[in-house]
């Protein structure tokens, strides 16, 4: 895939979108405002992510079979619940219909040096899903060391993650390039199927296509897909549709 204008850039990354409300003042009227808004005149956003306690509601205005995936969030967004309330948050997210689960790791203890805690939770939410996409995020703001985020990356990936996520969109510190070229770098090295998916800090269509070039660059043409790549975001969709609508695009800016 190469992008050629802010239009192509803008139409790509709108297929590659989880469109995402997790604001704590969210409620079911937000929740019909964002399935709504996940189905545009230029084509629909991969998936909506939000909380755990609106799945149900997504699902029964979605349907089944629908283009637009349901993906929510469980140990988020601290990353600091028992494994057992995390299978249990898991579970229930499946029952009520979510499609893909975006599990935040134990990242303070893998900070402290404590990588088992990492494994056990994946592998214990993996097996908890074992139909759907896990995503597991990092929370890369907070590890801060690449080499952290690489090992993070590698832990997640060898536990059976699906797609390694950047960040929460919670923490002063989400989504940067840095992060992206470390976790890529890992998906590369461990020759697997691994997504890749940035979240938060991205509100442009130019924001976007700095990781669509650098996650080309690495891992090769034809890897960028919604298989294997995603943007969490909330604000990027109002750039993607003046984009496309003929507006100019907007700089590339910070923000989830």
């Amino acid at each position: 895939m190469e992008l050629h204008s802010p239009r192509e850039a803008a139409s790509f990354a709108l297929s590659l979108l989880d469109l995402t409300n997790l604001r704590d003042d969210c409620d079911d009227a937000a929740i019909e405002t964002l399935c709504t808004r996940a189905q545009t005149p230029y084509g629909a956003a991969a998936a909506i992510c939000i909380w755990p306690r609106f799945v149900a509601h997504a699902r029964g205005i979605l349907g089944h079979g629908h283009k637009v995936r349901i993906a929510t969030v469980v140990n988020f967004p601290g990353g600091d619940l028992p494994v057992a309330s995390v299978v249990e948050e898991t579970r229930q997210a499946v029952e009520d219909g979510a499609d893909e689960i975006d599990l935040v790791i134990p990242y303070r203890k893998l900070m402290a040096g404590d990588e088992q805690a990492v494994t056990d939770m994946v592998e214990a939410v993996r097996a908890a899903c074992p139909q759907s996409c896990l995503k597991v995020i990092l929370e890369t703001g907070e590890l801060k060391d690449a080499s952290l985020v690489g090992r993070g990356s590698e832990l997640a990936i060898a536990a059976g993650a699906d797609f390694i996520k950047t960040s929460t969109g919670k923490v002063s510190v989400n989504a940067t390039l840095e992060a992206a070229d470390s976790m890529l770098r890992a998906i590369r090295a461990s020759k697997k199927r691994i997504g890749f998916k940035p979240a938060g800090g991205i509100s442009t269509v130019a924001d976007a296509d700095l990781y669509l070039r650098l996650a080309e660059s690495t891992m090769g043409p034809n890897w960028l897909m919604p298989s294997t790549f995603r943007f969490g975001a909330s604000s990027l969709l109002d750039d993607i549709l003046g984009v496309l609508s003929g507006a100019p695009a907007s700089r590339a800016s910070t923000g989830y």
